[in-house]
Parts: structure tokens; C-alpha cells; sequence
């Protein structure tokens, strides 16, 4: 499962990175400014945390450092809120066909669902206390911080409940207060999953 899901998740970065370099319009110009901005993206940045510790745990299982741990679930949560931000507020503004839908789906739902259940299915378990909730949470605030930093200056949010041009810093601060409480009610919610599955013998 994890060979798996860090496939997708490489599959979809790549397919993604073809249709970001070879469109015909775009906000960024060069090929080293479209990628860049690619990885300015949450759902981008979500696949890659859960891809690379997907790989490291189909390397070796036993991973018990408390870096890894705050990135395992700052990744699980990432992930849940990409796919579940995407479809109540995003999938609609915009149609996609052609490469761009494959990448669309890989990043915003597979990756999403292959993450999430196979951290339920395989684990590790007894990794997340209330110390890992808070250190999986500078993941995300540090991407909030940036990004409410470089808007400004390259004229461009990722995305529009972000967009301080349009909505100005309260709402901006509002909507991701909202996000916020959302990673940490999953959080905690994973927390007690992971006390109640740690019970039960763990797959391989």
C-alpha cells in the first residue's frame, strides 16, 4: 500500500508538471517559474509529504523519529483537507480534460483516499499524542505564512478563498481560521483513531 500510494502520488506530479509546462497560458512564464509556482500549491505540496513518507515507510516500517512522526500525520491531515476543500469549494471553477483531468483526479482524490486509508489499514500506530498534532500543524501555517507573504509580491494566491486582493486580510484570516479548526478536529479525530486501532494487530 505504501509502494502504492507514493507511485500515484509520483505519477500525478509528473503528469501534472507536463501540463503546467506546456500550457499555452499562464500566470508564470519559463519552465523553472511554472514548477516552482506548481509546488506553491497545498494539494501539491500535501502529495509530496504523503509520497515521500509513504516511500520512506515501504523502505523500512519501524520509523519512530518525532520528525517523521509530525510529517506522517501533518501528511494524513493534508491530504483529508485537499480532498475535502477541493470538492465542497473548488472541483466547480473550472473544467479539465485531457492530461490535466488525470492529474486533477490523482492529486484530488486517489491520493486523498489511497492516504488516508492506508494510514487507517497500516499505520504505524501509537505515533500521534497532542505533541505531534501541534508540530504536524507548523506544516500547513508555514505554507500559510509563505504564501500570504509571496501574494503580495508576485500579484497571485493559489487560491481564490485566499486571495487577499478580493477578500482583504480578515475574511482572508477567517477562511483559513476555518481550515485551521478543520486539521485540528482531524487531528484529534486521528488521535483517537490511532489509540483504538493500536489495539489491533498491525499488517505489514
Amino acid at each position: 500500500m505504501f509502494r502504492t500510494t507514493a507511485a500515484l502520488v509520483v505519477v500525478g506530479l509528473i503528469v501534472q508538471a507536463e501540463v503546467v509546462i506546456t500550457a499555452d497560458e499562464a500566470v508564470f512564464d519559463g519552465t523553472a517559474a511554472r514548477l516552482f509556482n506548481m509546488f506553491c500549491f497545498f494539494t501539491v505540496q500535501s502529495n509530496v509529504i504523503v509520497g515521500v513518507t509513504c516511500g520512506l515507510l515501504a523502505w523500512r516500517l519501524d520509523r519512530a523519529s518525532t520528525a517523521f512522526r509530525a510529517f506522517r500525520l501533518a501528511g494524513v491531515i493534508d491530504i483529508a483537507i485537499t480532498g475535502v476543500v477541493y470538492h465542497v469549494a473548488l472541483a466547480d471553477l473550472q473544467e479539465l480534460d485531457g492530461k490535466a483531468a488525470v492529474a486533477d483526479q490523482l492529486l484530488h482524490l486517489v491520493v486523498p483516499i489511497a492516504g488516508v486509508v492506508g494510514w487507517i489499514v497500516f499505520g504505524p500506530r501509537g505515533s500521534v499524542d497532542v505533541r505531534t498534532i501541534g508540530l504536524a500543524a507548523l506544516v500547513p501555517l508555514a505554507w500559510l505564512v509563505f504564501t500570504l507573504i509571496r501574494g503580495p509580491i508576485v500579484d497571485w494566491y493559489p487560491y481564490p478563498f485566499l486571495d487577499v486582493r478580493d477578500h482583504g486580510y480578515p475574511q482572508v484570516l477567517l477562511n483559513s481560521a476555518v481550515v485551521a479548526l478543520l486539521f485540528v478536529a482531524l487531528g484529534f479525530g486521528a488521535r483517537a483513531a490511532d489509540h483504538a486501532l493500536a489495539r489491533r494487530p498491525i499488517r505489514a
